[in-house]
């Protein structure tokens, strides 16, 4: 089963997270994990600190250390086999900016839809439905990304697009240099004054992520419902901001014909990776190549109109601190999101066929890295 609850997420392995954005923590139990395994902690810190606020003036200025704990399932540096728990405990909450609006429903918030279902809900930044909840994720997917480092397998991302401008180079170098996580120097700095003009009138713009999968082997993914890319969609889907999946040549597959979609095989391998490295929901061993469309962040002072509990209309803005540009921080979420995929797709398939993943498959995708860079058309 995928999932036995909304907050439970894997099948070979398991993750269950728990914790509101103003509560006392939040964090994140892994249930399948095998006895005996190296437990670098230092590793998953560094990638909390490239989710955490702060850490320009392009983000909300929040600030969090968000140093992870350990409170089970370690022994000496290594897993005992039994559920691991990690958490982190909040410490700079500011629950008084939501005083004025705890009886309104902020547009484009959850704010309606908790209240609604549940009869009750924690205004306090969005309680559950906060972006603070995919901190437990990334602790987890950080974990996930050091198995699959030890198998080969890399997952890293970038934004591709910010404030509706797209870069089309990709240094991967220069992505952790700046503070939008974009991936083309020339296109940087007009990004960037695009996300201070909206901070600026009280607003904020959405952007696009790219996650990039590379050193899978060919046979992951379960048809017809566990297809490994329908499970990184399923994944990426339920981070909060994401609005919109695409693998491959995506959307822009539907504006053309079969003769130039189809990627041609040959014994060297094929010609191209627009069908974004799976084919009938197994990964073919090339990239697997997810975009990811990011909303713009809801919480803006702009005055807009709502209403209250009792359906009455309403005036609000949204005070407090907030980030003009959510994607920079969805980058290690989606990385996160699409390690623990591909791991528990590992496993899942370890079990059942073992000995079935040799490694890349029958050809050197290294070799024909230049054959499949990721198409120019990111509409969503």
């Amino acid at each position: 089963m995928l999932f036995d609850s909304p907050s439970t997420f894997g099948r070979a392995f398991r993750i269950v997270t728990f914790g509101e954005s103003h509560g006392a923590a939040v964090g994140v139990v892994m249930d399948g994990v095998k006895p005996g395994l190296p437990f670098d902690l230092a590793a998953i810190q560094q990638e909390m600190d490239r989710r955490r606020p702060g850490q320009s003036d392009l983000v909300t200025p929040r600030s969090e250390a968000d140093r992870v704990q350990v409170l089970s399932g370690v022994f000496e540096g290594r897993t005992t086999g039994h559920p691991i728990a990690m958490v982190v405990f909040n410490e700079n909450q500011k629950s008084g900016d939501y005083k004025a609006i705890a009886d309104l429903f902020r547009p484009g918030h959850a704010d309606l839809t908790y209240d609604r279902k549940y009869g009750i809900r924690d205004p306090r930044g969005g309680g559950r439905s906060s972006g603070r909840e995919t901190l437990a994720r990334v602790a987890a997917g950080a974990w996930a990304k050091q198995q699959l480092a030890a198998l080969g397998v890399t997952v890293r991302g970038f934004n591709r697009e910010i404030a509706g401008l797209a870069g089309a180079a990709v240094d991967w170098s220069f992505v952790e240099k700046n503070p939008l996580r974009v991936a083309d120097p020339s296109t940087f700095e007009a990004q960037k004054a695009a996300v201070e003009a909206a901070r600026a009138e009280g607003d904020s713009v959405g952007g696009v992520c790219e996650v990039w999968i590379e050193g899978l082997p060919i046979g992951l993914g379960d048809p017809a419902f566990g297809k490994l890319d329908g499970l990184l969609a399923l994944a990426c889907m339920s981070i909060g901001a994401v609005k919109g999946v695409e693998l491959g040549a995506g959307f822009a597959s539907a504006r053309r014909r079969g003769s130039e979609n189809n990627d041609p095989l040959g014994p060297e391998g094929p010609a191209k990776n627009d069908a974004g490295g799976t084919l009938g929901g197994i990964s073919t061993g090339a990239p697997v190549v997810v975009r990811l469309a990011v909303k713009p962040t809801s919480s803006i002072s702009k005055p807009q109109r709502t209403i209250d509990r009792e359906g009455h209309a309403a005036d609000i803005a949204t005070h407090g601190r907030h980030d003009p540009c959510i994607a920079p921080r969805i980058v290690p979420v989606a990385e996160a999101m699409c390690a623990l995929v591909v791991y528990d797709a590992w496993l899942t398939q370890q079990g059942l066929r073992e000995g079935s993943l040799p490694g890349l498959g029958e050809w050197d995708w290294a070799a024909l890295e230049s054959l499949f860079p990721p198409p120019l058309d990111h509409r969503m």
